[in-house]
């Protein structure tokens, strides 16, 4: 579920949803870094 809205509100270029601001979710859990890929086209560097 967190997956889906981080996906919504990164692909609507919500201000703090952009690479750096999905790597925040990562390192919080709330997302992997395959997901983070999903997402930003971009492979995960912590």
């Amino acid at each position: 579920m967190r997956f889906q809205w981080i996906k919504k509100y990164y692909d609507a270029g919500m201000p703090g949803y952009d690479n750096d601001g999905i790597k925040v979710f990562v390192a919080a859990g709330w997302i992997t870094a395959e997901q983070y890929k999903q997402i930003t086209n971009i492979d995960y560097v912590a």
